[in-house]
């Protein structure tokens, strides 16, 4: 049976195969980067990546949103359902533990723990009391079972930090260090709740950490979701046989992949959002940057968004909005006793299914 054992792993992991998947990643990666600065304004690309991002990993547990569904409740118009309560959080605790990673410099097991419990809602720490067992959906088999003592669980995760935060424990390239540690994570299971939407933040956090990216707008979710089942059978192949390739492979070419759908992602954001420019500045007396910014910051917005962001009335913020619906630059929705307008071509640019 398969033991979980501290870090580093003496394993040579870093096969050729492996060494030649790197380059094409890291590539990916820093034209990724690089293209963030193209749109000066981060909140733009933070509430439509990140929350792309925190809708793919809700759903690789079964929790199923949709774009309309998520911009409608930052209106707050109306209340939450359950599930869309749950992405709010994952966006959240995202933004904790980004905010924490920048200001320490590190990703530490206190910032992991705000993380889960941003997530969750409650703050029950590392687990405590045996029991845990991860188990086929479908058969109700034990497939896994982490482990069980309380110390165990306090040990393995002193070492994960340090193994996260010291890059010189080990000389592995930094995306196969952040496919390890996904996997050390996932498999000493140290909530009651929440490890696997916790264990899909810390990657994105790990490559900020590691100075591969500035903002945390890889949805590595989608490249796991639209791979659900291979994801947990690749997890899996290491425990029972030892099947490390397969995993970092997997890993390595979801990196490449999602930084790849993003850059084309950001691009054309960046073009729409070239194109509008012109459009407000030369039809409308009262375009600005700011307001341009508005539209994209909040693919669905309101005039109280619109007074808070430009620093207008709110007659004067409803009779922008109201003359961009009527030219069909933006479209007017109603919404229990409330407006709101969406820029329908930016949502058209968001995927549906990832």
């Amino acid at each position: 049976m398969w033991k979980l054992i501290p870090l580093p792993y003496e394993d040579e992991l870093e096969t050729r195969t492996i060494l030649k998947l790197l380059p094409a990643a890291h590539a990916a990666l820093a034209e990724l980067k690089g293209l963030v600065y193209s749109i000066p304004n981060h909140e733009i690309l933070l509430n439509t990546l990140a929350l792309q991002e925190a809708k793919d990993s809700s759903a690789v547990e079964n929790i199923i949103t949709t774009h309309d569904e998520l911009f409608k409740s930052d209106l707050e118009f109306e209340s939450m359902s359950p599930a869309i309560k749950e992405v709010q959080n994952y966006v959240a605790a995202m933004k904790r533990g980004f905010e924490l990673v920048q200001s320490q410099g590190m990703l530490t097991n206190q910032t992991i723990i705000q993380i889960q419990e941003t997530l969750e809602g409650k703050n029950a720490g590392f687990r405590k009391l045996p029991g845990t067992a991860l188990k086929n959906a479908q058969t109700g088999e034990t497939v896994y079972l982490p482990p069980q003592d309380a110390n165990e669980i306090l040990e393995l995760m002193a070492n994960l930090e340090q193994f996260i935060n010291r890059p010189q424990l080990s000389d592995y390239d930094e995306l196969v260090r952040m496919a390890i540690i996904h996997l050390q994570f996932e498999s000493i299971h140290p909530f009651y709740d929440g490890n696997g939407r916790t264990g899909r933040i810390l990657n994105t956090l790990y490559l900020i950490l590691c100075g591969l990216q500035k903002l945390p707008i890889l949805y590595l979710s989608s490249h796991i979701i639209r791979n659900k089942t291979d994801y947990y059978k690749l997890l899996q192949g290491v425990r029972e046989n030892g099947d490390w390739q397969s995993w970092l492979t997997y890993m390595i070419k979801g990196v490449e992949n999602t930084a790849r759908d993003t850059i084309s992602l950001i691009e054309n954001m960046e073009k729409l959002m070239a194109e509008m420019k012109v459009q407000l500045r030369d039809h409308y007396k009262f375009y600005s940057q700011e307001l341009l910014n508005n539209l994209f910051k909040h693919p669905y917005t309101k005039i109280e968004f619109v007074v808070r962001d430009l620093g207008v009335s709110r007659i004067t913020a409803a009779n922008y909005l109201n003359k961009l619906a009527e030219d069909g630059v933006l479209r007017k929705e109603k919404l229990g006793t409330g407006n709101y307008y969406v820029n329908e071509k930016l949502y058209n640019l968001l995927p549906v299914n990832s």
